[in-house]
C-alpha cells in the first residue's frame, strides 16, 4: 500500500534531496534543471515546502524513511490547477506510487475554490508518463511548447476535469 502525505516545512532537506534526485534521474522530464535547482537557497526550499500542496509518497516495502515519490499542485488560473514536479523513484515504478500521488493532487485541487480542471505538462516523448496520466483520466489538449530546460524537446498539455 502506498502512503501519501503533505510535505511540511521542516522537511525542506528531504524535499531538496528528492527533487535533485528526480532532476538527475529524468533531466528531460522537468522544466527546470539540476544545475538551476542545486543552487537554491534554504529559504527557497523552505518556501516551496511550506506551500501546502506538495506531497511525498512512501512505499513501505521499499522504504519508510525516505519518500519514493513526489508531486505537487498549484492554482494556475481561473478554474485550473496544475500538477507539477511528478516523479517516482525507479525502484518504486509500476507499483501504484504515481497513481497514488495523482489521486492526492487531484483531491487537493478539487478542494480549491472554483477549480474545475487539473492540467499538467509532460515531455511529448515520455511515453510511460503519458500512459500513466491517460490511465488517471488525463487527455491531450493540443497545446504544446518547447521544454524550458531543453528547447530541443516539446512538452504537451494534458488535462482532466474535476
Amino acid at each position: 500500500m502506498v502512503l501519501v502525505r503533505a510535505v511540511n516545512v521542516e522537511e525542506w532537506r528531504v524535499l531538496r534531496d528528492i527533487r535533485l534526485a528526480a532532476l538527475r534521474d529524468a533531466p528531460t522530464a522537468f522544466g527546470s534543471s539540476y544545475a538551476e535547482e542545486v543552487t537554491r537557497s534554504e529559504e527557497r526550499w523552505r518556501d516551496w515546502a511550506a506551500g501546502g500542496s506538495l506531497f511525498f509518497a512512501y512505499l513501505p516495502e521499499v522504504s519508510t524513511a525516505e519518500p519514493t515519490g513526489l508531486a505537487g499542485g498549484y492554482v494556475k488560473g481561473p478554474g485550473r490547477a496544475q500538477l507539477v514536479s511528478m516523479w517516482v523513484h525507479p525502484k518504486a515504478r509500476g507499483r501504484g506510487v504515481g497513481e497514488a500521488l495523482i489521486a492526492r493532487v487531484t483531491e487537493w485541487a478539487s478542494g480549491q475554490a472554483g477549480i474545475t480542471s487539473l492540467n499538467l505538462w509532460v515531455t511529448e516523448s515520455n511515453k510511460p508518463a503519458r500512459r500513466l496520466y491517460e490511465r488517471c483520466g488525463f487527455a491531450l489538449t493540443g497545446e504544446r511548447q518547447p521544454l524550458p530546460s531543453d528547447p530541443a524537446l516539446d512538452e504537451v498539455v494534458m488535462s482532466r476535469p474535476l
